[in-house]
């Protein structure tokens, strides 16, 4: 990709989250990094998103004219599904398929039981806004009833009457053959210029029409507001910028231009997490620690995601909020426990902490102009584990009124209890809280923790998370330079990336190489299409190919990746090899030379491949680990004169044993009792209990 100035050297990552938005600056020259953070602004977040580009900008002595691109982590798509009315939207589908939203799928979702309680989510669009039209294509993409365009004409006519604006296009097998859902959306267009319209042969091209309906429809709702966000992106960005390549992070692993976004937006639903899943890759390799579980604590959640091997895992199903939708995403699971987190009593008397949360608006007690409840944070500075001030002391806390919401917790509960044995007891149930959740994402998947590191990042995350690691007795709690700007950071670190799917069922029997090879081609195509319409150089194209496969007279598949080169024979046993194996890792079991297989989906996705910034060293500095000062923290049932050292002035392969507090912009790491923490040649963090440390 040209840059459009010979002096352009710097990438630039934003992260809006709900609370701060982060930014990172990398100088592809010389590999400095610069960081900073700035309120997020939720009324309108491309004001924010601006307001930290300009403070970088000015940190770093460079103007716009430095600027070689940006890369973008947005939370609208997300925001707009979980906080947001669905209104205004409609649906086309086949004559006699008006209730298939309502039809939707038996499963019932675990922790229910059975079915007698549970009670199906609304659907997304309401019965009245679901129009039928006339025309029907078998499974091969064969024409049975050709499509009746007056039946089209009429339901545009309807939505334009009631006012709805977004409209989904999903009709039977077009994944097979697209040309009666393209011919509607040109006669939606004709008769409802205004209308924003999606087909499901774009969004998702492939069988299953419940779930290509659902993410038809999410896709077709989020497109107003991701068009409006990026214009307004566009507009703040100003003369100096809004020239540079802007990227947007994918929930898959990639970006994509904005042009590509807003063509496809369901593809951002889960871009924020993403990225921060992408950083901690590249801080694995660094660190040496392949395999382990990312924790990325921020304002109202905490993100967790499993790294084997250097890398996260990818699924191609999952949900945004209670809606099913099927995009390439990395596996990412989500908890309601967040430094805003708010605790509170049940009607039982019980003491919970989260979901709820304060936000960004108005955020823990302890903030200016904060909210009436105690949180997370305001537990943490009760204790004295994060100091009066963050970010630099941009933010004055104020630790009077923390204790006060705490101590009026504390009177509503039986017996008498003091603020700090509250606050205490807030932060422990956050920790068993993420605790379980890396319990489940291990466990249940057959993998012991205890072989796993725990990453931990987010402004909220390190000053928990290694007590969270000695609750499951991991191997170590890494801890990045800039915790809290992780995210940001990743956003440079990741390659372009445009997938591309067919559905395609074949029976091992009957499968016809030589038409897979015809559609590999044709998605190879497509994808090398996408890729170069954003810029990006052939010599910089890498493909993949996938392949979603199932025993015959399964259900649901498993993605594998496909072997290379010609498909042939030796190709189609490689595949099947790969299922088995892919198969028994997910299941434990698999019937390799008993069941035949059955190839359902064919996927390629391609990769621009880009040069990822360097994690320079640490300047060589002798000596030990000097504190700044030292404050009474709260361990153990009583406070402890405690050590607090800055960041910045830890020496490479320094040493400090706990407890121990860390400051540096950002975030503050927490070094319990019985821990050791040594600092790596590039400033990683690396906190291992006192068992682990010696062995």
């Amino acid at each position: 990709m040209s840059n459009n100035s010979a002096s352009a050297r710097l990438r630039i990552g934003i992260d809006t989250g709900g609370t701060f938005t982060d930014i990172v600056s990398v100088d592809v020259v010389s590999g400095a990094t610069q960081v900073t953070k700035v309120a997020s602004t939720p009324s309108n977040p491309a004001i924010g998103l601006v307001r930290g580009v300009n403070k970088i900008l000015a940190a770093s002595g460079a103007t716009t004219d430095a600027v070689a691109g940006l890369a973008h982590g947005t939370t609208v798509a997300t925001n707009a599904l979980l906080q947001g009315e669905i209104n205004s939207l409609g649906l086309i589908v086949n004559a006699g398929f008006r209730h298939i939203l309502e039809i939707a799928r038996q499963s019932v979702p675990e922790g229910y039981g059975n079915s007698y309680f549970w009670v199906k989510p609304d659907r997304i669009v309401p019965l009245q806004f679901v129009r039928e039209v006339v025309g029907r294509l078998d499974f091969h993409g064969n024409e049975l009833r050709p499509l009746d365009e007056a039946s089209v004409r009429e339901a545009a006519k309807f939505f334009r009457a009631q006012g709805v604006r977004a409209i989904g296009i999903c009709l039977l097998h077009s994944y097979a053959n697209d040309a009666h859902e393209r011919r509607a959306a040109e006669i939606v267009a004709e008769e409802y210029p205004d209308a924003t319209l999606s087909l499901s042969c774009v969004v998702l091209p492939e069988y299953r029409e419940y779930e290509r309906a659902v993410t038809t429809l999410v896709d077709a709702f989020v497109k107003p507001h991701m068009e409006r966000y990026l214009k307004r992106v566009h507009q703040e960005l100003g003369a100096g910028l809004q020239d540079k390549p802007f990227l947007v992070m994918q929930s898959s692993g990639g970006v994509a231009s904005a042009d590509q976004v807003v063509r496809k937006p369901i593809t951002t639903a889960l871009s924020g997490p993403a990225a921060g899943a992408l950083g901690c890759a590249v801080i694995a390799d660094i660190a040496g620690f392949p395999d382990l579980v990312t924790l990325d604590a921020g304002g109202t959640s905490t993100d967790l995601c499993l790294i084997e091997g250097g890398k996260p895992q990818v699924t191609n199903g999952g949900s945004v909020g209670p809606f099913p939708v099927r995009i390439p995403m990395i596996d990412i699971e989500t908890i309601g426990t967040g430094g805003g987190s708010i605790a509170w009593i049940s009607r039982e008397g019980h003491l919970k902490v989260g979901p709820r949360s304060a936000g960004a608006e108005p955020g823990p007690m302890c903030y200016p102009n904060g909210g009436n409840e105690p949180t997370i944070t305001d537990a943490n500075l009760v204790l004295g584990r994060i100091p009066p001030s963050l970010i630099g002391g941009g933010i004055a806390l104020d630790v009077a009124r923390a204790r006060g919401g705490i101590a009026a917790l504390a009177a509503k509960l039986p017996g008498s209890m003091s603020v700090e044995q509250l606050a205490s007891g807030i932060i422990e149930i956050a920790n068993w809280s993420q605790a379980n959740a890396i319990r489940q994402m291990t466990i249940q998947r057959g993998i012991d923790p205890r072989a796993f590191a725990l990453l931990s990042f987010g402004g909220a995350g390190p000053a928990q998370s290694a007590a969270v690691m000695d609750l499951l007795a991991m191997k170590a709690c890494i801890v990045p330079p800039n915790p809290g700007n992780l995210s940001a950071f990743g956003l440079l670190a990741v390659d372009w990336r445009t997938d591309h799917i067919v559905t395609k069922v074949m029976h091992e029997g009957a499968i016809d190489l030589a038409d897979v090879a015809s559609r590999y081609a044709a998605l190879e195509r497509e994808a090398i299409a996408t890729l170069m319409r954003d810029g990006i150089e052939a010599s910089r194209i890498r493909l993949v190919r996938e392949a979603d496969i199932r025993y015959a007279g399964q259900s649901m598949e498993v993605r594998v990746t496909a072997p290379g080169g010609a498909v042939d024979a030796s190709f189609l046993a490689g595949l099947i090899g790969a299922f088995n194996a892919a198969h028994l890792k997910t299941f434990g079991y698999n019937y390799a030379g008993q069941q035949k297989i059955e190839l359902v989906n064919l996927c390629v996705s391609g990769f621009g491949v880009i040069e990822r910034p360097q994690m320079p060293k640490l300047d060589s500095r002798e000596g030990k680990p000097t504190a700044k000062g030292r404050r009474a923290v709260y361990f153990g049932g009583a406070f402890q004169d405690t050590p607090v050292y800055d960041r910045a002035s830890l020496p490479s392969g320094g040493r400090i044993n706990g407890p121990a507090v860390v400051e540096e912009f950002g975030s503050t790491t927490v070094v319990f009792p019985g821990q050791t923490l040594e600092v790596d040649p590039h400033g990683i963090l690396v906190i291992r209990s006192s068992q682990e440390a010696s062995r």
